[in-house]
């Protein structure tokens, strides 16, 4: 028997998981509409992580999929993603951030319940449907940043201060950081922000603008 926190702001998907998972032996110990309820209520509580956490892509109270994702798996929870399938850049971000996986909320209950139990037995959750379409997303694969953007990013990301990045290619400093400003910009017009240098560094490394090591790419 799994426990399972669900995550959602709407009461009536929450319910209707709720009742699967009680058919299914699953114990659902939580039901919100925020993470940040969750975590509260665990604090309070002195519970242990639920094992399984269902998590709606989009919440309501203005959190990112990135921001909630990696709370919960800070806190020691596995993150299925339930959610509708039109928003393949948002989905992507929740994968990487550290989602075991993503069943759509046009799935049979039975799918919803499979997965819970695959990702609570920590195995693999198949994403064949998902993956195809964050592969077919071109917007995520591409902020489409220009040469000198990506050159000011790789010294950046890989450490360097920007005074440091602005010196080694020989621009002002008001020039890089007007470039990190823009790629900024570039990141969040696709779905992924990056409002900190450790979020720049995630969009290097899957950009492959640097190495998996952080160290500056060859590309």
């Amino acid at each position: 028997m799994s426990t399972v926190a669900l995550i959602d702001d709407h009461e009536s998907v929450r319910l209707g998981l709720e009742a699967a998972c009680a058919r299914d032996a699953q114990t659902v110990v939580f039901s919100g509409s925020t993470v940040v309820s969750y975590l509260e209520w665990r604090a309070a509580s002195g519970s242990a992580p639920a094992d399984v956490v269902v998590l709606d892509l989009t919440l309501g109270d203005g959190t990112t999929v990135t921001e909630n994702v990696t709370s919960l798996v800070a806190d020691g929870a596995s993150v299925v993603i339930h959610s509708v399938a039109d928003r393949p850049a948002a989905v992507r971000e929740a994968l990487a951030a550290g989602a075991a996986g993503v069943v759509s909320k046009s799935s049979a209950l039975d799918d919803v319940l499979d997965a819970i139990r695959t990702v609570a037995h920590g195995e693999a959750l198949n994403n064949v449907e998902w993956a195809s379409a964050v592969d077919g997303d071109r917007a995520f694969a591409d902020a489409q940043l220009s040469t000198r953007e990506r050159e000011v990013l790789r010294l950046y990301a890989a450490g360097l201060p920007l005074k440091a990045v602005a010196e080694r290619l020989g621009v002002a400093y008001s020039t890089a950081k007007e470039n990190i400003t823009r790629i900024r910009v570039k990141y969040v017009e696709v779905g992924r922000p990056a409002p900190t240098k450790v979020d720049l560094l995630r969009r290097a490394m899957e950009d492959g603008i640097v190495g998996a090591d952080g160290a500056p790419s060859a590309r």
